[in-house]
């Protein structure tokens, strides 16, 4: 069964929520107040079937002093109509509520002329002209009008079978990314607890999964869920939903949060957008305040006017823009006061501060844009390249702004589901010009991770840069350190980014890679002013034996500076000529002659267990403490003895 949410749309006592109760039979007016007053205050929900469809209505306030109330029900709409009551026909509210619609690119509709059985024909026909007229050039232009009558029942079969044929032609929704249902109720139910309901957008929700609750971050489960009243073990995007969350108070949850499933989404409070005004308003100033409202949301905002965009909708202006004038369009960053989930495509609605009028709406082309300049040449340019209708179609728009983005994060990289969502590509086929990007090698995965090809040759060239330069300072030395070329090269390089470069240079031939890397064909030189300098302190060390000198004491003695013989010993440690041990140095051919003096012990006393104890050892070789525990434990590790106790014995 396909799933679509149909919303009304219309100027205050035209009808709307009588229609819905005459298609539906559930007065979608439920507050006390409603009731007395005979007027929509909030948002109202109706079902209704037909075969192979399921509708949900969604019946919004036609006051203008609801139309925050109305805008949070337009949101994730398949289709809207458009109640114009035939004894008044269109009114201030009639116009406002189908511009939104318009701004908010609701793909299909129809127009309800109601009450026509308090009117004589002929004023329906004018009424039906005024309704062209509105609609002229719009997505309702080409929509059915249709006469109808909630009290009699006149037209209501014809209104049901163009609901049908809408259904039909909708698309529908997919389920395979994840699920985002903007909150447009909560309540407590006992024995329940808190309930949220909204329209489900996108993906699914499962019974007894974890959710997270955005803005606030806060965990949630899923306990149940009901659709249209019915429990459910699963909902689909396009249902209205009934969702029971655990682990929240109805006191945390409010109209405008989004239930999604956890990590999915990141809230944000700068949004770089394209901006539409309405013809009929006022010029927009930079810095201006104003109302944003996405979704079940409504938050306060500034505006920062990039550019306009060319009249025909393509390009950017060149002159330096103040304000957007009515009825055009311009690239802008909006500042919100407090934080929303957003992804690029949503679309918006924008009302002025005060008074609360609707002035515009948009399209969001990036609801985490890092920082810098918006009004310089590449700040507009980057709108350009974010704006869809600069691209030939949806997948070159899709891969024009993954490069953008990837190209921006640099070492960083972009985590392959942060991408998805920041760019709403959300679905498996809908991600396939990011994998297209990767096949073509535009794109480079790395893990979870996707970086630009240009950042990896960047940290390549980095790479033999400071090899080279290590090379020259340190010609004892087989490369520079590998986690210091790391470091220095891309500190903030995403997780597997070094590895892969350094991967890539091993495999071109281009250097050697162990603990340290270095140029390929490139070794320590051992020749040089400091090769006999290398001799005499590895003569020294081996003459010394298993007392060696004291390394500062030893640099006085031979004239050079303590720091140069500290490299010079860890290059003779790297050629395996010294060896540390906890902390100390010795010749190896000292250590070796400790290691068979040792095992000689066993070979003189075939048969019986050989053990030596600390005192023991210290007086065989002559030595003090600081030197009998540590050669000790060396002998454990090389396993030429084995710790008992306070003694060794001898393997």
């Amino acid at each position: 069964m396909k799933h679509i949410v149909i919303g009304t749309a219309g100027h205050i006592d035209h009808g709307k929520s009588s229609l819905v109760l005459a298609l539906t039979g559930t007065d979608p007016d439920r507050l006390k107040e409603e009731k007395a007053r005979g007027i929509t205050i909030d948002l109202g929900f109706a079902h209704w079937e037909a075969p192979g469809l399921s509708v949900a209505f969604v019946d919004v306030p036609g006051h203008e002093r609801f139309v925050k109330n109305m805008l949070a029900g337009v949101g994730g709409l398949d289709a809207v109509m458009l109640v114009v009551a035939a004894d008044e026909s269109v009114m201030p509210q009639t116009r406002e509520h189908f511009e939104i619609c318009r701004l908010l690119q609701v793909p299909a509709g129809l127009v309800v002329l109601t009450k026509v059985d308090a009117v004589e024909r002929e004023m329906v026909g004018l009424v039906r002209a005024d309704v062209e007229e509105l609609v002229a050039g719009s997505f309702l232009a080409q929509a059915p009008v249709l006469p109808v009558s909630a009290r009699t029942g006149e037209g209501l079969d014809a209104l049901r079978l163009a609901l049908q044929a809408i259904g039909a032609e909708a698309p529908g929704r997919r389920e395979d990314g994840p699920a985002r249902l903007p909150v447009d109720r909560v309540f407590s139910m006992r024995g329940f607890g808190t309930v949220v309901t909204g329209t489900l957008v996108a993906g699914r929700l499962d019974v007894d999964t974890t959710a997270a609750v955005l803005p606030g971050g806060r965990a949630v489960k899923v306990r149940g869920l009901q659709v249209h009243g019915a429990r459910v073990p699963r909902a689909v995007a396009g249902q209205r939903v009934a969702v029971n969350l655990g682990g929240v108070d109805t006191a945390d949850v409010l109209r405008g949060q989004t239930v999604v499933p956890e990590g999915a989404y990141a809230a944000t409070r700068v949004v770089d957008v394209r901006l539409e005004l309405l013809g009929k308003t006022k010029a927009l100033r930079h810095g201006a305040r104003l109302r944003f409202h996405q979704g079940t949301s409504e938050v306060l905002g500034r505006v920062a006017v990039s550019s306009l965009v060319q009249e025909g909708g393509r390009g950017v202006e060149a002159a330096q823009a103040a304000e957007v004038p009515a009825g055009r369009s311009a690239y802008a960053r909006l500042r919100l006061e407090s934080p929303v989930v957003v992804t690029r495509g949503d679309r918006f609605i924008i009302r002025a501060y005060s008074p609360p009028d609707t002035i515009g709406g948009g399209l969001v082309l990036d609801p985490q844009p890092p920082r810098g300049g918006i009004r310089t040449p590449s700040g507009k340019g980057r709108f350009a390249d974010l704006d869809p209708s600069t691209s030939s179609g949806p997948a070159q728009a899709a891969e024009r702004a993954a490069l953008l983005l990837a190209a921006e994060a640099g070492h960083a990289g972009v985590p392959r589901a942060a991408l998805t969502a920041r760019l709403g590509l959300l679905t498996a086929d809908a991600r396939e010009p990011v994998e297209r990007l990767r096949e073509r090698g535009a794109l480079v995965a790395i893990g979870a991770m996707l970086v630009a090809p240009a950042s990896l040759e960047g940290i390549g060239r980095r790479l033999l840069e400071l090899a080279e330069a290590y090379h020259r300072e340190h010609p004892m030395e087989d490369g520079i350190p590998r986690e210091e070329a790391r470091v220095r090269a891309c500190a903030h390089a995403g997780p597997g980014v070094f590895e892969r470069v350094v991967e890539d240079l091993v495999r071109q031939g281009r250097i050697t890679a162990t603990d340290r890397l270095g140029l390929a064909g490139r070794r320590a030189d051992a020749s040089g002013p400091e090769a006999a300098v290398r001799e005499t302190i590895a003569s020294r060390y081996r003459d010394a034996g298993l007392r060696p000198p004291d390394q500062a004491a030893l640099a006085e003695a031979l004239g050079i500076p303590p720091a140069q013989l500290s490299n010079i010993v860890t290059w003779l440690v790297r050629q395996k000529t010294l060896v540390r041990v906890e902390g100390l140095v010795f010749h190896e051919a000292a250590l070796r002659q400790l290691k068979a003096d040792v095992t000689s012990l066993k070979t003189a006393s075939p048969g019986a267990a050989v053990t030596i104890d600390v005192s023991g050892f210290k007086d065989r070789y002559g030595m003090t403490r600081k030197f009998a525990i540590p050669l000790l434990e060396y002998l454990d590790r090389e396993r030429v003895t084995r710790r008992v106790g306070d003694a060794r014995i001898v393997l």
